[in-house]
């Protein structure tokens, strides 16, 4: 017979387990979250008290228009990489599929590291590349003949841009590149030998197997990457600080420019609400994207 002291201890145990990532949760996200809101309600810098403003902030923010403009700015860098970086990642995913590729697991290694590698640092070595009068690329291209001055990669919103759009390319592809690999493994290999057998060729059984088959999984990594485009800030924060002429500044670029810079904590607060619900929009267009999918 079982002592009530055991019984005792099956009817908390469950709740002992789930205790710590309860407090975590209350502490460290949802009080945040809701001190949040408050915030975004209220004018202030830090030091005085704060002051109840009501829907100014919201007003502001919908005038200013410059939420609007960095969203925009995440919508280009998001066209200028999101469709290479995926093709890059597919085309990779599928030579290392290929029985006649050879030092796989070296290959995967090399593709991923730039995932791994500290972030900052990165930034910082495509900061020397892309510097407009000592940077390796404007001297190998003007070596090479191919441009009469240096382009000013990091001067003008254009190139800024692209540049950060490279920068992601180089982070994100390896990524991209093992969930894709996990995908094409689930092919079965069949379908190629029949698609084979019918004469189609390589080209042929990427663009009309390949693609339709992995379309699933395509769909999800465009999801993360949108998710992640509007989310950037270490890579356009080091490369440009947002700029030129504000140009590379993402939402969360802007708020922490709000916040931390010039200490209205209370706009930035309401900037911080309306990139929650910008990412709940996306979050539910994934969703539906998956069950139409299905």
């Amino acid at each position: 017979m079982q002592s009530p002291y055991w019984k005792w201890q099956l009817k908390t145990a469950p709740y002992a387990f789930v205790a710590p990532f309860v407090v975590s949760f209350l502490l460290f996200t949802l009080s945040p979250f809701v001190y949040s809101i408050y915030l975004s309600f209220t004018k202030w810098h830090g030091q005085a008290e704060k002051e109840f403003v009501g829907w100014t902030n919201y007003i502001n923010v919908l005038q200013s228009g410059d939420f609007w403009y960095s969203v925009f700015n995440s919508v280009i860098i998001f066209m200028l990489y999101v469709p290479i970086m995926l093709l890059l990642a597919l085309v990779f995913a599928v030579c290392l599929s290929s029985g006649l590729m050879k030092a796989k697991g070296f290959f995967r290694t090399v593709f991923f590291i730039p995932n791994i590698t500290s972030v900052v640092a990165i930034s910082f070595v495509f900061l020397l590349i892309f510097n407009t009068n000592n940077g390796v690329l404007n001297q190998l291209l003007l070596s090479a003949g191919l441009i009469d001055s240096p382009i000013p990669f990091l001067e003008t919103p254009g190139w800024a841009r692209i540049s950060v759009a490279l920068l992601v390319i180089y982070r994100w592809t390896g990524y991209n590149m093992i969930l894709l690999l996990g995908g094409l493994q689930n092919i079965p290999k069949s379908l190629y030998e029949s698609a084979k057998v019918d004469g189609a060729n390589a080209l042929q059984s990427f663009i009309y197997l390949t693609v339709p088959m992995m379309r699933k999984l395509l769909a999800f990594c465009t999801v993360l990457s949108t998710l992640g485009t509007f989310s950037l800030f270490t890579e356009p924060f080091i490369l440009t600080n947002g700029g030129p002429a504000k140009a590379t500044t993402t939402p969360v670029v802007l708020i922490y420019k709000e916040s931390f810079q010039n200490l209205n904590f209370g706009y930035a607060s309401t900037l911080a609400m309306f990139f929650f619900i910008l990412m709940l929009i996306i979050s539910v267009v994934q969703l539906r994207l998956f069950r139409d999918n299905d």
